[in-house]
């Protein structure tokens, strides 16, 4: 597909990352940026500027990239689909529920490509992490581990205090901003049936949203009639930065490093973890991927892997965290 028009709505950190590589992917192209802050510069890689959506929309992009806080999303995303613009937008894909049946209603009515932004399905380490699950290395599989955390403070070039992750009113959060582990553990190990959860403010950092998340997530039955936990903590709070999954099963234990891009494999008459996968990090791989998957869909015509629905499915199981942290109860993920 040639583009002639690519739109960005934002510019912060992730909105940069996506005006670098739609430059990079698409040289010929005009980009324009959506920001809602009105300053005369022009940031290195794009065309032009607009401060009003109506101005954006005249541009006539054929494909939008929503990087705005989670708050903004589907009002803006609404607007674009009515026009009939492809939408890729950044996770989550809301801080809340409302308006988002409408939004895929005028997707359709459009025929336009809507996908979330959960960009860790790109992976390669990832993807090769579930293919090890779904050969069947490790049998059966009794518990999972899944943990992330990065202290916020050195999370980006930025003031923490006025990022999203550290604002309620723009979907802050460890749930909403760390929601990636939470898709992936869907797409490896199925619909989650209910959670258990403990959510808290435990450090002195001048945010109004919760900086730690433990979670119990239980699966949906298999057909041994086993339901697989899942536990996971999220947090804003560490200073040794962790992305991994821990997989325990009947023959074997498996280990997902995601920030190392390591698979290390410890078997029942091992002694210690063997790497059977180790992939070179590319910060941008994951990200250019999803560009690639999200193009071919709008010139094939196809459904993307990450549907709109997913983002949804997400969004069902943070409410339910919410819900049962506040209960001290057991919760149904709708």
């Amino acid at each position: 597909m040639s583009l002639k028009n690519i739109l960005i709505v934002g510019l912060g950190s992730i909105g940069l990352r996506h005006l670098r590589i739609a430059r990079e992917l698409f040289p010929e192209s005009r980009i324009a940026i959506l920001r809602h802050k009105e300053n005369n510069e022009i940031p290195e890689g794009a065309d032009e500027v607009f401060f009003n959506l109506s101005h954006a929309i005249k541009f006539q992009p054929e494909i939008a990239i929503i990087c705005s806080p989670a708050s903004t999303h589907v009002e803006i995303s609404r607007s674009l689909v009515k026009q009939g613009i492809h939408i890729l937008i950044e996770k989550p894909i809301s801080n809340e529920q409302k308006g988002l049946k409408e939004l895929n209603y005028e997707a359709v009515k459009n025929n336009c490509v809507l996908t979330i932004g959960y960009n860790l399905r790109f992976l390669p380490s990832l993807n090769k992490f579930k293919k090890l699950i779904d050969e069947n290395l490790i049998g059966d599989i009794y518990s999972i581990r899944s943990e992330v955390g990065q202290y916020l403070p050195n999370w980006r070039d930025t003031d923490y205090r006025k990022t999203v992750s550290a604002q309620k009113s723009l979907g802050g959060g460890v749930l909403l901003e760390l929601s990636h582990e939470l898709d992936y553990l869907r797409w490896i190990f199925g619909d989650v049936e209910s959670v258990q959860a403990q959510l808290s403010k435990q450090s002195k950092l001048e945010i109004d949203v919760e900086d730690t998340a433990h979670i119990i997530l239980k699966f949906k039955q298999k057909e041994n009639n086993t339901n697989l936990v899942a536990s996971l903590s999220l947090d804003f709070i560490r200073h040794d930065k962790v992305r991994s999954c821990h997989v325990i099963g009947e023959k074997a234990s498996l280990k997902w490093n995601g920030l190392t891009g390591d698979i290390d494999l410890f078997k029942s008459n091992n002694s210690e973890w063997e790497n059977i996968h180790s992939y070179e990090i590319d910060q941008d791989e994951s990200y250019k991927g999803e560009w690639l998957h999200f193009i071919e869909c709008i010139n094939k015509r196809k459904s993307p892997d990450i549907l709109f629905q997913d983002g949804i499915k997400v969004l069902d199981i943070i409410d339910s965290i919410n819900k049962a942290s506040s209960s001290g109860k057991r919760v149904k993920v709708k």
